[in-house]
């Protein structure tokens, strides 16, 4: 898969400035994904699927956004999805009390997206964006399973999944919070609102949710695992943006090195100095993003693992936005163009911040852990 992954990124770079320019979702590059298996990377072997680990998934993540980041981006949410139902195996399920029902629904899943089938994440709301503790959308109980109707922003790949997971409230009891598979169909509205600085071809646009499903769309077949699930095993939610963004930042520099041998600019010191710095970077943040993932597949849940989970996703984010800003310096005037890979990226990196979880909420969770304190509780805001 990862040699297939960097088959697939020239043709997905090659592709990358009219999705961008249009604002219009990269529908070749998912054709070529799902052709090539990718959507069973996460799927465990026996249910037909890659059987991939979380360190395996960075690297082919990585690969995938020095084509196109905004691809990846969006591929990221799907593997999310697949990962985190693959890594609840039949012994944690048994630890845990889950029904022999929610198992069955899982190998469901996954079975279908080793098929073909891609998921998509609808968690983020207006007013409360990841933290799961304050949505609005909101499910109960019916005859046979459970309504949900909400509201959610920032829908990668809207209107273009097989399904979409869902977050919501119990209305009857707002401290439990619960994710559902809802099928792409009736029920589902997408409002297009997506027209962003950076990462365009995402097309994250708003879906409007008053649909009814079955029980066994409940993930887990337990209510209230959501906030439980992010907090002691947070990788899915926070590190897996971090290999999409290193890897932008690395398309940033290969951009970069491009322009400047095109147009002769090796001997301006300042240039070949920006360009070494920008080496450094992207490889040490790359380094720390591997860590993480080691450990993610060593370690799920670790205190220590969880430390370098959220110091992944800080350097990430903040190594492609200084990154790609240097390297468009580098390259000059000529590289702020639309159209110039060099333009897309800076803009495509600027997200790698904003992303949650936030540089600036990573930062703080890795400094009132290094204080001392609960991370997850002390502060202003609750994190989920």
């Amino acid at each position: 898969m990862l040699d297939e992954a960097r088959r697939l990124a020239p043709r997905f770079a090659a592709r990358a400035a009219d999705t961008d320019r249009d604002g219009t979702f990269p529908v070749d590059d998912f054709a070529d994904l799902r052709n090539a298996g990718f959507f069973g990377l996460m799927v465990p072997a026996r249910l037909g699927g890659a059987g991939a680990g979380f360190a395996e998934y960075a690297e082919v993540a990585y690969e995938l956004a020095r084509g196109n980041g905004a691809t990846a981006l969006v591929f990221n949410m799907h593997a999310s999805v697949t990962g985190a139902l693959s890594g609840v195996t039949d012994e944690l399920a048994e630890a845990l009390g889950l029904p022999a029902d929610a198992l069955a629904a899982r190998d469901q899943h996954l079975k279908a997206a080793a098929g073909g089938s891609w998921y998509a994440v609808a968690m983020s709301e207006r007013g409360a964006g990841s933290r799961l503790s304050r949505l609005t959308t909101t499910y109960e109980p019916v005859d046979g399973g459970y309504r949900i109707r909400g509201a959610k922003t920032f829908c990668s790949g809207a209107g273009h999944a097989d399904a979409y997971l869902i977050a919501a409230r119990s209305a009857g009891d707002p401290s439990q919070v619960s994710q559902f598979l809802v099928p792409a169909g009736d029920g589902l509205r997408v409002e297009p609102t997506w027209d962003a600085l950076g990462m365009r071809a995402t097309s994250s646009h708003d879906l409007h949710v008053d649909v009814t499903v079955p029980a066994a769309a409940l993930l887990g077949g337990v209510e209230g695992l959501a906030l439980a699930v992010a907090q002691l095993a947070p990788h899915w939610m926070v590190a897996s943006y971090a290999a999409v963004y290193v890897g932008v930042a690395r398309a940033a520099v290969d951009a970069a090195v491009e322009h400047v041998l095109a147009r002769s600019l090796t001997g301006l010191p300042a240039v070949r100095a920006r360009i070494g710095r920008a080496d450094a970077a992207v490889a040490a943040a790359h380094l720390v993003v591997r860590e993480a993932a080691r450990r993610v597949d060593e370690a799920p849940g670790d205190a220590e693992t969880n430390r370098w989970v959220w110091r992944a996703k800080l350097l990430a984010g903040s190594t492609a936005s200084e990154v790609a800003s240097s390297m468009l310096e580098a390259a000059g005037t000529s590289a702020m163009r639309r159209g110039h890979p060099l333009e897309r990226l800076y803009r495509d990196a600027r997200a790698g911040s904003l992303q949650p979880a936030t540089s600036d909420v990573c930062a703080d969770w890795l400094g009132v852990d290094a204080l001392g304190g609960d991370p997850d509780t002390d502060g202003v805001a609750p994190r989920w």
